[in-house]
């Protein structure tokens, strides 16, 4: 009988070997499902992250390229500013320079008229034909050209 009952034991330890190996394989299974599944998930979170960080970078584009385009406006706005202010420099320059030029003008007159005077004083001073009224011709304050106004532009100052 112990040989049949060794015979026996035998055989069952064969059936849960094999059923041992059927857990083992379905729990193999089992575990590479799952992680197929996590790795799927994993993929998708990925993707997921890749897309926003897209996004985010679109959004930073097009922020950069919206400053871009006030910086660029800005200065296009600036440097007109400057070319009028230079423009307007030019002109006042202008200006004083031909201030300048009468100023220097009128000095020399009024050096020549009080030479003149001085020596028309020296040669005859007892004469009264020589005294003249205050509204002489030869008062330089009674010039009509002193009273205009001076002009000068921007449009006379850039031809070429």
């Amino acid at each position: 009988m112990a040989s049949s009952s060794g015979t026996s034991s035998g055989s069952s330890t064969l059936i849960q070997n094999s059923g041992s190996e059927g857990d083992l394989r379905a729990l193999m299974d089992e575990r590479k499902r799952k992680r197929m599944i996590s790795n799927r998930e994993s993929a998708r979170r990925s993707r997921m992250r890749k897309q926003k960080h897209l996004g985010d970078l679109m959004t930073q584009v097009t922020q950069l390229r919206k400053e871009n385009h006030q910086i660029i406006t800005r200065i296009n706005i600036t440097t007109q500013h400057y070319l009028n202010v230079e423009a307007e420099n030019s002109v006042l320059r202008a200006q004083a320079n031909e201030l300048s030029y009468r100023l220097l003008s009128l000095n020399d007159i009024i050096s020549f008229l009080n030479n003149d005077a001085n020596f028309d004083a020296e040669e005859d001073t007892t004469s009264p034909a020589f005294t003249e009224p205050a509204d002489s011709f030869l008062n330089p304050l009674s010039f009509a050209y002193l009273n205009q106004p001076i002009m000068a532009s921007a449009d006379n100052m850039f031809q070429y």
